[in-house]
């Protein structure tokens, strides 16, 4: 086994002091020995009297029973400069009348509905409505095209679709190998032509001659709630289904470790077709009863930094990708008022620690990574605001739920080496319930009473975790293993680069060469000189074996609209392979 070092020996040291506001968790330690999921479940869900369930009834209606239907839910800003708000109240009438409008087009519990809509509040209310029926529900990215699509509708067998007049006439092209998809809704907002015919619906008129009362479907938490599609290396997408109890663990991961309290205002930017959108963007912060924004527009560091200053943001939830677009960006920090903000966590690929050291200089606060898998279904290993930081580390498991590093027999390393991080199953209260009519790739995550995440780490002396790459990501140069994302780190630290991928590259000699694609801040200039100069830069401060032998310079990097660093991709067109599948590949 490779020894393994933290690839940054700086830590933020908490001062708790100079908090705003004490942490839901004041200490970690104690927290994670007393955690049980069965008092969580107590303190954070409400049931039925029958001891059914429901995760909309959750996340909505129970808040307006109790006193805060006044309260503002959602905080919308349009792409077109709309401002609107939302209350519990509203949304609770909203998803009622939606509720009645699937059933009047006979959508019954255990029916696939799928959402194909842009970052607007009908996506919400349609979320809510599907769950408060009972149905499956799934989410699609608005910039999927016709072959993600038909992968989706036809293996889920979709029997219901809501999206509006722009994104229709992808779904128009696809009907006919769709025998499963019934109807079509399509929402008005963003469009004067609208498609019509026999099968297609509109949302106004359904809304219109729904009722606002409805009777939610009472479910056993095992009852599926939502399924989302992830892309692999090779073949189809697979589709990751969750159930309804999987609202505890969003529910005490955005309380423990997002931290949000009963009077913050919230943004996660995630889009509701990722995962981090649904349990971060839905049943997390309304699971708790609090106010978030939703934001249509496309990123740039002035539109994201003026809506931070205009809601007065408090706690933000974001991406990487971002970060690291932000520290790239020209624009002033100081020019803004960024002061309502108290805590910042980050998700979706490893956060370099030159991130999480430029936001706390330029913020006064650190981003807080979080390590979590869409089949896991929430937060399970993370920095959590009461501890001291060590950037470039994923932190330390949930209170409830057990990680650890093992061997390719499952059994347990101990010794600060690298190998395979697995979780407990049973431990994980949201972990998906199957893999969509796919029961033999369910079971390959699961061997010798773990769960297996497919990525490498290892744990520091002190409980730390660190992120080392996927299993298939690794690179052998020399004898010796290489995770990308410390070269990554290590490129990322100099001033001239804003990201990087890194891969392994066949080599004669010595097996595999790194090979790194750089994208570099905007002026600078991709020299001979500058790839010299950033191969010794890693030489010196990461290892003299693990600094790319090769250099590229590009423009942008493959990403998923996530925020990972698609390798495979940036592998496979360096040697010539088939892409496999890139239906979650952001727009470029």
């Amino acid at each position: 086994m490779k020894q393994a070092t933290p690839m940054n020996t700086d830590i933020i040291k908490k001062d708790p002091t100079k908090f705003t506001k004490t942490p839901n968790i004041s200490d970690y330690t104690s927290s994670y020995k007393d955690f049980t999921w069965e008092k969580a479940e107590k303190e954070f869900v409400t049931f039925f009297e029958d001891g059914t369930v429901n995760a909309a009834y959750n996340m909505i209606d129970r808040h307006v029973e109790n006193g805060k239907g006044d309260k503002t839910a959602l905080i919308y800003k349009g792409a077109n400069g709309e401002n609107e708000t939302y209350t519990f109240q509203q949304l609770q009438k909203l998803s009622n009348q939606f509720a009645n409008a699937l059933t009047s087009l006979d959508v019954e519990k255990g029916d696939r509905f799928f959402i194909f809509l842009p970052a607007i509040p009908e996506r919400y209310v349609a979320f809510l409505g599907g769950l408060k029926l009972g149905s499956i529900v799934g989410t699609m990215f608005a910039a999927f095209q016709e072959a993600a699509l038909i992968d989706r509708l036809s293996d889920s067998k979709a029997k219901i679709l809501i999206t509006n007049a722009v994104l229709f006439p992808r779904i128009e092209k696809i009907w006919k190998d769709l025998p499963h998809l019934e109807k079509v809704i399509i929402v008005e907002r963003g469009s004067q032509d609208q498609p019509k015919g026999d099968t297609i619906v509109y949302y106004k008129d359904l809304m219109d001659k729904a009722s606002e009362d409805f009777a939610i479907a009472h479910l056993s938490k095992d009852d599926f709630s939502y399924m989302l599609y992830t892309s692999g290396t090779t073949g189809k997408p697979k589709g990751v289904v969750h159930a309804h109890g999987d609202i505890l663990q969003a529910i005490v991961t955005t309380k423990y470790v997002l931290d949000v309290q009963d009077d913050d205002i919230y943004w996660c930017t995630a889009d509701l077709g990722w995962v981090t959108g649904v349990v971060y963007g839905a049943l997390g912060p309304w699971g708790l009863g609090v106010t978030q924004v939703m934001s249509e527009a496309r990123f740039s560091p002035e539109g994201w930094y003026q809506l931070l200053q205009d809601t007065k943001v408090t706690v933000w939830y974001t991406a990487p990708t971002a970060i690291r677009m932000l520290m790239g960006s020209s624009v002033k920090v100081k020019d803004y008022d960024l002061s309502s903000l108290r805590h910042l966590c980050s998700v979706g690929e490893p956060l370099n620690p030159e991130a999480v050291m430029w936001s706390y200089e330029v913020y006064g606060l650190p981003f807080h990574d979080t390590w979590w898998q869409t089949e896991l279904g929430g937060i399970s290993i993370t920095n959590f605001p009461i501890m001291d930081i060590k950037p470039g580390s994923m932190g330390k498991p949930l209170p409830g739920v057990v990680a650890a590093i093992v061997d390719d027999e499952g059994k347990e390393i101990l010794d600060e080496a690298e190998g395979n991080l697995a979780l407990r199953p049973e431990t994980v209260s949201s972990i998906m319930k199957q893999i969509w009519n796919n029961e033999e790739k369910y079971n390959s995550y699961f061997s010798h009473g773990w769960y297996l995440s497919g990525d490498r780490a290892f744990k520091d002396k002190d409980g730390y975790f660190w992120f080392v790459g996927r299993a298939d990501d690794v690179i052998k140069t020399m004898g010796e293993r290489v995770g990308p994302f410390e070269v990554e780190s290590s490129l990322v630290e100099c001033e001239e680069v804003i990201e990087a991928g890194v891969i392994g590259k066949p080599d004669e000699l010595r097996g595999e060469i790194i090979k790194a694609f750089v994208v570099l801040k905007p002026g600078i200039e991709g020299t001979d000189e500058l790839k010299e100069k950033l191969k010794a830069y890693v030489k010196q401060h990461l290892a003299g074996h693990a600094y790319p032998r090769e250099i590229e310079f590009i423009d942008k990097l493959p990403k998923t609209r996530s925020g990972k660093i698609m390798r495979r991709l940036l592998k496979a067109k360096e040697l010539g392979l088939p892409l496999g599948d890139t239906s979650t590949l952001e727009d470029y």
